[in-house]
């Protein structure tokens, strides 16, 4: 069993570093192409089933990779809640909060990284109970903070895992044990499992 997490493409929040977590913005036309090229990346697998974020950046993403008929909306897959940050960039966050970092503060009026991580495990135990590989779309926190899940490190070790957007990781196991088989890989045409 394969699962593989896809983050949505760029929006023009995503390009400029703004914290995107509740509000509903598009792609930008980079982040459509790139969306498409996963196609033929995704094409190796044969999905039991098509997981994605309600927001539209996700859906969309999925829809562009041609998966969309075959997705199923997940309230857990949403993006961190960065509550009175959101749409603020870290820089921007800092002039108020010297040192702050998303991973150990939190946010005021949003989630804490154990909220997130909470999330990240009720989507892994839905996984974990299907035979076939599974495709999460979603978003750069949240994705991470599931990584970091499956492999049964704290929701805040996240910070140690970029993720780009259009981007394809993959989640397995070594005989029993949980591992990352790949990560933040670009997508430049048809992947191998």
């Amino acid at each position: 069993m394969s699962v593989v997490l896809v983050r949505h493409g760029e929006t023009e929040w995503s390009r400029s570093g703004r914290h995107t977590g509740r509000t509903d913005v598009p792609l930008t036309e980079k982040g459509r192409r790139d969306a498409e090229r996963l196609a033929a990346c995704l094409s190796a697998w044969r999905f039991e089933r098509v997981l994605t974020s309600p927001l539209q950046r996700a859906t969309e993403t999925c829809r562009l990779a041609g998966l969309g008929e075959r997705s199923e909306l997940r309230e857990d897959l949403r993006e961190w809640d960065y509550g009175e940050y959101e749409g603020r960039t870290t820089p921007d966050i800092r002039t108020d909060r010297p040192g702050w970092t998303l991973w150990t503060d939190g946010v005021p009026g949003g989630e804490h990284a154990d909220q997130v991580g909470a999330r990240a495990d009720r989507v892994i135990a839905e996984v974990r109970r299907m035979d076939g590989d599974v495709v999460l779309f979603g978003h750069g926190h949240m994705l991470r903070v599931l990584a970091t899940r499956w492999i049964e490190l704290p929701p805040t070790a996240g910070s140690r895992f970029g993720l780009d957007p259009a981007t394809i990781s993959v989640l397995g196991y070594e005989r029993e044990t949980p591992v990352l088989l790949r990560w933040n890989q670009p997508c430049s045409g048809p992947t191998t499992r």
